[in-house]
């Protein structure tokens, strides 16, 4: 026990939200100091090793745009781990930074991960953080993570209904008690959004364009609910009839159509969780309303469609892109937290 408290005065407490899209590190005491793309940047040598060029933003940039012999790499998929090895490398790249080898004594870590994770996925997030330089290494669910972050009283006896819409999953929780009573989690997302856009310009406008162009359509005029003025926006890309590169205007009418059918998605797990919910919750959810957190929740009027469809009070998060950081971080900083969430 005093041997503990010695290295907790020398280390410093780390906590990770390991997403598809971005990795976000808080340090105990320095709050988020880390929020970068979760791409790794890879130049293949002449044994077929892989040497890291970049990490992060660096690495985001060169997505869609590099030569023969480098590749960048997303290692998170759908909120699991699509390539072990080069997870591992990103987790010790962004905990050195974030310890700065300041001590010898390794940090505790604490990785929120999705909702409904195999044995085995859990085992891979753990084994990569041990490897990447962990002392120890709790995990936290993702809804749970949110509701904290978000400001949820979790641990009263009233139901709060967290959603998450992150980049490669959307986790849907109902909270009380500091437990998940019932959740959903589904491979529908920002990702998936993206790759809708893109679908769609193509067969509209027979136009091709990158996922990373998808994206930046999503998010400058993207939305979820008809606009009284539409946005709009021009998109440049290749013609795929004639090969030749040229620039088309879309509008946020567009990108709706766009992402229904993944809205739609998103809206049916939600459907699916209430009709789930024990009726004395279901009547704190009708009081307290649905909270929105992580990327997505940044989707214009995507509040106002899941309150059409629910027939409840949607609200978004404060800072919907940092609750779950905040939240990991909140819960390894707090030991009656840390006990009661953290899991193997």
């Amino acid at each position: 026990m005093l041997m503990d408290k010695i290295i907790g005065t020398f280390s410093k407490d780390i906590a990770i939200d390991l997403g598809t899209a971005n990795t976000l590190v808080l340090v105990k005491g320095e709050g988020i100091i880390i929020n970068e793309p979760s791409v790794v940047a890879v130049q293949a040598d002449r044994f077929g090793a892989g040497k890291i060029l970049a990490v992060g933003k660096e690495a985001k940039e060169m997505l869609g745009k590099t030569p023969d012999g480098i590749q960048a790499i997303r290692p998170l998929k759908d909120g699991v781990i699509a390539d072990f090895d080069m997870t591992e490398k990103m987790i010790r790249y962004f905990i050195e930074k974030a310890h700065q080898r300041k001590s010898l004594i390794r940090p505790r870590i604490m990785v929120c991960v999705p909702y409904g994770l195999t044995g085995v996925e859990k085992k891979a997030v753990k084994e990569s953080a041990i490897s990447a330089g962990a002392r120890e290494v709790f995990l936290i669910e993702e809804p749970m993570a949110a509701a904290i972050g978000a400001g949820l009283q979790i641990q009263e006896s009233k139901g709060n209904l967290v959603i998450d819409i992150g980049g490669g999953t959307t986790e849907i929780g109902v909270i009380s008690l500091g437990g998940l009573v019932i959740s959903k989690s589904i491979k529908v997302a920002g990702d998936k959004l993206d790759m809708a856009v893109v679908d769609y310009v193509r067969k509209k406008f027979n136009l091709l364009i990158g996922e990373r162009t998808g994206e930046e359509i999503k998010i400058e005029i993207g939305s979820a609910a008809a606009m009284e003025k539409p946005l709009k926006m021009q998109v440049r890309g290749r013609d795929q009839v004639d090969g030749l590169l040229k620039t088309t205007e879309i509008t946020s009418e567009d990108v709706r159509e766009a992402m229904q059918n993944q809205l739609k998605e998103i809206g049916n797990a939600l459907k699916s969780v209430l009709e789930s919910t024990p009726p004395d919750l279901a009547g704190d959810i009708v009081e307290n309303g649905i909270v929105l957190t992580g990327g997505g929740a940044l989707i214009r009027g995507l509040d106002k469609y899941l309150s059409n469809l629910a027939h409840l009070p949607v609200y978004v998060g404060e800072e919907p892109l940092l609750c779950v950081a905040k939240g990991t971080g909140k819960a390894m900083e707090d030991l009656s937290l840390l006990n009661q969430l953290a899991f193997d």
